[in-house]
């Protein structure tokens, strides 16, 4: 009795612990100590730290490395530990014309719009189309309640 109370317990405290995920770009602080601004260009800058997480889309040649730190404790959202951003700047020639270090603090939460476009016309639900509907006779084709598709000759 006791080990399977002791069993039960030992089950309730794995499930508590956490989880610790790395993810993104592992910062290598000898290969960015070691690139140099106006002389290192994006080849070389790609062999030295690897792809970049991401690239400038508007506004200039930029590219990201991004690492993040998440910690998930049982079935609750995961929470970011750690962030951090590191961006490199390329000038017009393709060489390296700045470098800046980003964290979780130069963050920003942005709100996602929630609304929807409404659509013209009326959509029905689903208990809405099974009282419209008339036995026998197939959806569109006049029953009552129903309206009329005035492309497929019908009465």
């Amino acid at each position: 009795m006791r080990l399977q109370a002791f069993a039960i317990a030992a089950t309730i405290l794995l499930g508590c612990t956490p989880v610790i995920n790395q993810r993104g770009y592992l910062p290598d602080p000898a290969g960015e100590a070691s690139i140099k601004i106006g002389t290192d260009t994006k080849t070389s800058i790609q062999q030295r730290l690897g792809d970049p997480s991401t690239q400038a889309t508007f506004g200039g040649d930029s590219w990201y490395y991004v690492s993040s730190v998440e910690k998930q404790i049982a079935f609750f959202d995961p929470k970011t530990e750690t962030r951090s951003v590191m961006v490199i700047h390329f000038d017009k020639d393709g060489r390296v014309a700045d470098i800046r270090h980003y964290g979780l603090k130069d963050g920003n939460v942005v709100a996602f719009e929630t609304r929807e476009t409404p659509a013209k016309g009326r959509e029905l639900t689903f208990l809405q189309q099974l009282f419209n509907a008339t036995p026998g006779v197939p959806l569109g084709a006049g029953g009552p309640g129903q309206p009329q598709n005035p492309g497929n000759n019908g009465p």
